[in-house]
């Protein structure tokens, strides 16, 4: 069988639909309490990492020129998700808001695991959709955003990160050397500037003012109060305090991944403002089967980066010749993320093979470890 004719398959699709377990398990956990409070990052995180080690690796490459029409079932996934999150985050805010069985802890955890369901496979989705050109995935990408109040995402991923990924202007590209937790609270603060300079820059080259009705942060603010606003109606300020909880819980996971992606991988300064164009080596790559069906294809970043329109199971995966090489799926990598001792020691050798493999001939990477490197021409 052709892989053409094999990926048209509607059972080829299924794997990818592993995210609907989370839905269950949100349920159980908010009905039970309890130790049933480990159910969703057990699933999403532990689980996944498990069926890595036991289902191996995925080489496969598909037909890239497969039409459009024959991936309904893949894009579905991604398509129904923006309810479903919906209904998880809003009912649970009602549930934990008009029941008494839970203690402090217990809801918090809770909120926790509407954060798995939210940032590890939410924003995931609302990346694909956010690359599409259909304006209703585009919307769909909005709104998955904007329950994570974190909808300024979708300005600095397609304005900044893909333009100038592995330069200082690109602040998601992880420094050699930063630890995990000095990198979150670095993008959390820089990231909404960068994506204002972004858009305003854009207005700017079309002669319209930042306040021009085409911004897109008026839509951002205006979603991002209507969630809020839903929130507080159905649980009054718990309701919105709930709601906040799990959004920072969200995009803790999604810088997690950001973390990861690029860790010390840098394009090389070609001097007045040049830089190499954006080349497979500079995303880390890892083609793990279950992390790979639940976060649909997102660990095939380097293609990602090389082809960002391609769809998520037309994603091609590189050898070690080609592309840098993780260890391990993304959710073994940011748990071992979370502790920078133990990242450094697994991950820095791994940068400097990378170094001394593509660029031999850079004796001093000090600039490009401070990210002290001119910022690209144009990018400013």
């Amino acid at each position: 069988m052709s892989s053409r004719d094999e990926i048209r398959r509607p059972s080829h699709a299924l794997p990818f639909w592993l995210s609907l377990g989370t839905v269950p398990l949100a349920g159980i956990e908010a009905w039970f309490g309890g130790w049933t409070l480990i159910l969703l990052p057990a699933y999403a995180w532990w689980l996944t990492t498990v069926l890595d080690q036991l289902l191996g690796r995925n080489e496969d490459q598909p037909d890239t020129e497969t039409p459009e029409a024959e991936l309904f079932w893949y894009r579905a996934i991604t398509l129904v998700w923006f309810p479903i999150q919906a209904a998880v985050i809003f009912g649970t805010i009602w549930w934990v808001t008009h029941t008494d069985h839970l203690n402090d802890f217990e809801i918090v955890a809770l909120m926790f695991g509407t954060g798995v369901i939210s940032g590890t496979i939410g924003i995931v989705y609302a990346h694909e959709l956010l690359h599409q050109k259909s304006k209703l995935e585009r919307w769909l990408g909005d709104l998955l955003l904007a329950s994570v109040l974190y909808s300024h995402f979708r300005t600095e991923h397609l304005l900044v990160h893909h333009l100038w990924v592995g330069t200082p202007r690109d602040a998601v590209s992880a420094r050699y050397n930063e630890g995990f937790h000095r990198f979150f609270w670095r993008v959390i603060f820089e990231c909404p500037r960068s994506a204002w300079k972004a858009e305003k820059l854009k207005l700017s080259r079309a002669g319209r003012p930042v306040w021009h009705r085409s911004n897109p942060f008026w839509r951002y603010g205006a979603l991002q109060a209507l969630a809020l606003i839903v929130a507080a109606l159905l649980g009054g300020w718990l309701g919105l305090g709930l709601f906040l909880l799990q959004a920072l819980f969200a995009i803790w996971q999604l810088e997690l991944t950001n973390y990861v992606e690029h860790y010390g991988l840098t394009r090389q300064y070609k001097g007045e403002g040049r830089y190499e164009h954006v080349l497979p080596r500079h995303s880390w790559n890892a083609d793990h089967m279950a992390s790979n069906w639940l976060l649909i294809n997102l660990q095939r970043h380097s293609d990602h980066h090389y082809k960002p329109d391609r769809r998520f199971p037309l994603l091609q995966t590189y050898d070690a010749e080609e592309a840098p090489q993780l260890p391990f799926g993304y959710p073994g990598m940011t748990a071992l993320a979370m502790i920078p001792p133990l990242w450094r020691r697994r991950m820095n050798p791994r940068v400097r093979a990378w170094r001394r493999k593509y660029y031999p001939d850079v004796e001093d990477w000090t600039p490009y470890n401070k990210g002290t490197t001119p910022l690209p021409r144009g990018s400013f």
